[in-house]
């Protein structure tokens, strides 16, 4: 009976910690950026990539909230040593700032994106 008990927890655990996460509505990109940073920090990387994901794709023109969404989704890939994926991610970001109007973008994820990149290049066997 245990053993059942055990794995009906397990298959809870699992099934939450991969599902989908909702995002209703009404929701801002300050509330979910919020959500994707609390997942995060509980190292709920693909749950944070949800909640990020869904600011890119629910306002694509709130560049600033854009630029910190598309960091940290990087900057998780990162954590996870996902470093080719993190790489692509990162230059796609920096090339924002190459692009015309760039002076509105918010500075600093230009600036964490180059630290980042450049802890990569550091280290040959990431």
């Amino acid at each position: 009976m245990r053993n059942i008990i055990a794995f009906f927890l397990f298959c809870q655990f699992v099934s939450c910690a991969s599902g989908p996460v909702e995002t209703p509505e009404e929701t801002t990109p300050d509330k979910l950026i919020q959500l994707g940073q609390e997942a995060s920090d509980k190292n709920k990387y693909d749950q944070a990539i949800q909640y990020y994901q869904a600011v890119t794709d629910k306002f694509p023109t709130q560049i600033d909230s854009v630029c910190s969404a598309e960091y940290e989704i990087a900057f998780i890939h990162y954590k996870q040593k996902k470093y080719d994926v993190a790489r692509q991610e990162l230059n796609a970001l920096l090339a924002r700032y190459n692009e015309p109007d760039a002076e509105l973008l918010p500075g600093e994820y230009r600036i964490l994106a180059n630290i980042a990149l450049n802890k990569m290049a550091a280290n040959k066997n990431e």
